[in-house]
């Protein structure tokens, strides 16, 4: 599928973290119908140096102005930043992608304007597994939906709640829950650690609804995810176990991946899934 009289379709990336410049090498390594035309970051001579290998490096542009460059706006920015690429993007009408759904938990006012200007906004998977099956039986009527998160401790050592409340995970001997409660109540504590449980919120019963644990565990290697749902039409349990970046133990590397895997998705002309 093409746009614009069979040009691709154009793809900013806002901020170059462990995810963004993933996404971004993959983009200048070339993916049929998606074009990369713009990055953003806080730091932009930063942001610089890390495309200067780039086969065809991108502007590097202000977070606000990505919505003026590009069909298409990955957002994957510190949640501080989201409004400044989130705002003008739906104000274009584009294809908002962001990452930071925590975030757009806080302003879900934009899911209202992108009906106004026609923008899309469409959050990848990421490192987490059966919203396709989540969603399907949210059509019917889903009794409960439970998650829970498992993540080495120093993968939640910097998250608000854990440096807030003065834990120490440094020397952790056995499993810690850090969290239970609503998906809602975790995304104020956790903010930049829970984004996949919004989106499992989001596709399903709410999250107001979805119940939630957060452990810190020193007996897993790898950020794992369990969820649990119980409906009228079925019943079942998935786990997934997301080996972290080197850059970014909080980060699965899945995340990018999944990052990639909905860009194609906007130009197929054959897609498998919900």
């Amino acid at each position: 599928m093409k746009t614009n009289g069979g040009a691709p379709l154009t793809v900013a990336i806002g901020s170059l973290g462990t995810v963004g410049l993933a996404v971004a090498r993959r983009l200048d390594g070339g993916i049929p119908g998606l074009r990369l035309v713009a990055v953003s970051a806080r730091n932009a001579d930063k942001a610089k140096r890390a495309i200067t290998g780039f086969a065809n490096p991108a502007p590097v542009l202000p977070l606000n102005a990505l919505a003026e460059a590009a069909d298409v706006i990955v957002e994957c920015a510190p949640p501080t930043c989201f409004m400044e690429i989130a705002g003008p993007a739906v104000e274009k009408g584009r294809i908002l992608m962001p990452l930071s759904v925590t975030t757009l938990l806080e302003h879900m006012d934009l899911v209202e304007r992108a009906k106004a200007t026609g923008a899309r906004i469409i959050v990848p998977t990421g490192a987490l597994l059966g919203l396709d099956a989540v969603r399907g039986v949210a059509e019917g009527k889903v009794h409960s939906v439970v998650m829970m998160t498992r993540k080495p401790p120093k993968g939640l050592a910097n998250a608000k709640f854990v440096v807030e409340q003065g834990i120490d995970l440094s020397d952790l001997k056995e499993p810690l829950k850090l969290y239970e409660g609503s998906v809602r109540q975790a995304a104020a504590m956790f903010p930049a650690n829970v984004n996949i449980a919004v989106a499992l919120g989001l596709a399903g019963i709410g999250v107001d609804e979805t119940r939630y644990q957060v452990w810190a565990d020193p007996g897993v290697d790898r950020n794992t995810h369990s969820i649990k749902v119980d409906s009228d039409s079925t019943r079942f349990e998935m786990t997934i176990e997301n080996i972290p970046t080197e850059e970014n133990p909080a980060t699965g590397k899945n995340t990018a991946l999944s990052v990639i895997a909905a860009l194609r998705r906007l130009t197929a002309h054959f897609s498998v899934g919900t």
